[in-house]
This record gives C-alpha cells, structure tokens and sequence, in this order.
C-alpha cells in the first residue's frame, strides 16, 4: 500500500538536531526564567520536544499537576513568531485544532502553546489506520480552505513560486549533483517553470498551510492537530492536498493517491469550494502544483545540507525524483523536464 517512512523524516520530527551554536545555553536559560514567571514559580520540568528544518525548536513544559505545554524558542534575529501567531488564530477560529498560544514574547522570541500530543500522523499511519486518518486530515483541510478571507495572508505569487523553484537548479543541480546546465537545457527548465507557475496562479486562491503533510499532523482529540504552519499563503487550492498525498517522507501507491484525490475533490465540491468541476482538469493541476513543490523541495532538501548542516534529509531525495519523474513522463508539455531526469541519471550511472 505505501512505501514505509523515512526514518531520518520520523526522527527529525521529534529529535532534531539544535540548529544553535554559542547561544544554546543562554537562550534555554531565559526560555527557563520566562516559563517560571508564566507558571508563577510553579515547579516544572522542561526538556526537549523537537526541532524543524528553520531555527526554531520546540520544548514540553511538564508540571506537576499534570498539565503540559509547549514552549516554542524563536530567536528573533532569525525568526518571526508574528505569523505563527496570527495563523494560529485564523486556524482556530475556523475550527482547526491548531495550537492555542497561552503565552508571548516576541522580543525575545517565546512563546507558550497548549500540547498536541507526540504521536505524527508519520508515525502512526499504517494500512489499517490510514483511511479514517486521511479522512481526518481532508475534512479539516476543508474547514481550513472554507475558513478563506481576503487580506489575512500573503499571497503565492509568481516571485514566490519562481523563487521556491530557483532552488532546484542552484542547490540540488548545481551544488549537489554538480550539474551545470546548457544553455538550451536552462532555457528548457525556464519554459517548465514558466508553464508550472501559469497552472498555479490559474487556479482558484484559498487559505495555503503550505507544508500540509503527515510530519506536521498530530494524532489527537479532535483529530487532527495541525503544526508548523506560519508560513501559510493565500494561493493554489491543489497545493495542500497535494502536500498531504505526496509527501515527503512516506509514499503511497498512484491508486491510493487517486483514490484519496477523488475523495478529497468530491467533498470539496460538495462543501461550495471553487475546484475545477471536470476531475482530469483538476487532477492535472494537482499533479503539476506536487511538480512545483517537489522541485522546491529538492533544492531545499540540498540546501539544508551544505548550507545548515542537516545532511539527513538528504536520504528522502529519491522519492522526490521519482514523483517529478512520474508527473514529468505523464504529460508531453513537461517531457523536457523528464529528458533532463534522463540525462543526470545517466550521468551518475
């Protein structure tokens, strides 16, 4: 039914690696004072809950009663915690179980969200659980896109989808591979871009996790808990659903994915959302939007690690290739960016 996770995908999710240097201790010891004060000198054990791909990481906040938090260190030279905030509220308010966030600093980067559990949608999906876990996953992505106003996000945009997909040639071409590109090859990729970025910006614009995926789902009451979402857009209404079925650390077989595609474009249908009413043209800019974001993520799967030091992500590559590949040999308008697949594989072998 699916190819099983990555375990280096799992293991970040709840242990990954400080990405501080010099400043570790100092910032855990005010993170310390500050909870002390938010918990009125109440007696608490902290240790670490996880770590993304950003700067940010995540600590449980334990006391003795019982109660647990998460305490979330931003530092604010390198991170906003404004948007988390401000997303927090608008996933909640349209009835997402997102975290509630009890407590802020934004000067220094704090901030204290109620606990989703430990338990990642990654982790425990198998095929007995899977279809009323997705199942979930959907109905709240629909409450999610119903939840959509003007104004409240920035938008996906044209610079931002070029930008995202300027990662591929510089990092994962060019820095991992060591592929320099023709200049008929890049003239190629440039006109794959071009037509990737018109199906985009073509469909009807909702609220965008952008990162809707079963690392960032929790396993709870009500299911699911939604995490890592301050990076959320108004943009594609295929791009979350495509998130969530062509992931980056589990796969699953085409039919499954079809399946659960049908699914969700039913109910989003049924629901008033704007998705094409013909399935094959709304099943083509869903496989041409996962296109977009698994270039992106190649490039930003390399660039973690010669910029950031996180080598381990480097391991889930593979699946991203043979999504792009699969999608780029399905439809003749992208067979330029197959042929390119083609040549760095024969090249490495």
């Amino acid at each position: 039914m699916r190819n099983a996770p990555s375990q280096r995908g799992a293991a970040c999710s709840a242990h990954g690696s400080s990405p501080y240097r010099d400043n570790v201790d100092a910032r855990l010891d005010a993170l310390r004072r500050w909870l002390a004060a938010q918990f009125k000198g109440s007696a608490f054990d902290l240790a670490p809950a996880s770590a993304d791909a950003s700067f940010r990481r995540y600590f449980r906040a334990r006391m003795a009663d019982g109660r647990s938090y998460v305490a979330m260190d931003a530092p604010p030279d390198k991170e906003d915690c404004r948007p988390f905030v401000h997303v927090a509220k608008l996933l909640r308010d349209a009835g997402v179980h997102a975290p509630e966030v009890h407590a802020q600093d934004l000067a220094q980067g704090f901030l204290l969200l109620s606990d989703l559990g430990t338990r990642t949608y990654l982790e425990a999906l198998d095929e007995h659980n899977a279809k009323p876990l997705m199942r979930d996953a959907t109905d709240t992505l629909l409450r999610w896109q119903l939840a959509t106003r003007a104004g409240e996000l920035p938008p996906y945009d044209e610079a931002l989808l070029r930008r995202e997909m300027g990662l591929f040639p510089e990092w994962y071409l060019g820095r991992h591979l060591g592929v320099q590109l023709s200049q008929s090859q890049r003239g190629e990729l440039e006109a794959i871009f071009a037509q990737l970025v018109a199906s985009a910006l073509a469909q009807p614009a909702v609220y965008v996790h952008r990162d809707y995926m079963p690392r960032n789902l929790m396993v709870c009451e009500p299911n699911p808990g939604v995490l890592d979402f301050q990076d959320a857009v108004i943009g594609p209404i295929t791009y979350d659903v495509v998130s969530l079925l062509r992931d980056a650390f589990i796969s699953w077989d085409e039919e499954q994915v079809l399946d659960w595609c049908i699914g969700y474009w039913e109910a989003a249908r049924r629901a008033g959302l704007p998705v094409n009413a013909d399935f094959s043209a709304f099943h083509r800019s869903f496989e041409w939007m996962g296109l977009q974001r698994h270039l992106k993520v190649l490039g930003i799967f390399a660039r973690l690690t010669y910029r950031d030091g996180k080598a381990r992500y480097l391991a889930d590559t593979p699946r991203f290739v043979a999504y792009v590949q699969a999608v780029a040999r399905r439809y003749p308008a992208l067979a330029p960016l197959a042929r390119l697949f083609d040549q760095i594989e024969a090249r490495a072998a």
